[in-house]
């Protein structure tokens, strides 16, 4: 769970300049997402329906669903979506506007984090974070195709393995069909 929960640190910390920067020069910023593959490489990603200023739930929704077709490929490690929003501060019981980073990882982790904040003189001053249990709805029972298991251990020992046992299987599959 220590990986999971680091991956999806480096998704949040990616994605926190962007989310600075668009409060600063507008005061606001359209919902947009940061994907983790196997690799490591971090991606941001937007959702557009043509129109020029959609709903922001829709955008969430289609963003949404480009985590989950992606996840169900094998092709994502961890996700998240971020997103403007209002919370209820649970230390002041006090309304804020919130930047919530929804953390999602294929390793049955799921949580939303909230980072309250203010704008004065034009850029964001934010307050302690609260998290709370996510969805975990990107990930949730989409195994994952043999190939993107056998990519994901990349140079190990036990990759190698598996590679053998597979190359075994097909000369195996090979030898009957003749």
């Amino acid at each position: 769970m220590l990986d999971a929960k680091a991956d999806c640190e480096a998704l949040m910390n990616a994605a926190e300049p962007l989310v600075e920067q668009l409060l600063t020069e507008h005061g606001e910023f359209f919902p947009f997402g940061v994907v983790m593959t196997d690799f490591d490489e971090c991606t941001m990603v937007g959702g557009y329906d043509g129109r020029e200023q959609p709903p922001s739930t829709e955008v969430i929704a289609l963003i949404k669903q480009g985590f989950v077709r992606r996840a169900r490929r094998g092709q994502l490690k961890a996700t998240a979506l971020v997103y403007d929003v209002r919370v209820v501060v649970p230390a002041t019981g006090e309304k804020s506007d919130a930047v919530a980073f929804a953390l999602d990882h294929r390793n049955n982790y799921s949580v939303v984090v909230f980072i309250p904040y203010k704008l004065e003189a034009g850029a964001p001053v934010f307050a302690e974070a609260f998290a709370q249990k996510g969805e975990g709805d990107i990930f949730r029972r989409h195994a994952r195709p043999w190939w993107a298991i056998v990519l994901s251990l990349r140079n190990s020992r036990l990759a190698t393995i598996v590679g053998i046992v597979i190359l075994i299987c097909v000369v195996g599959v090979i030898a009957n069909i003749r």
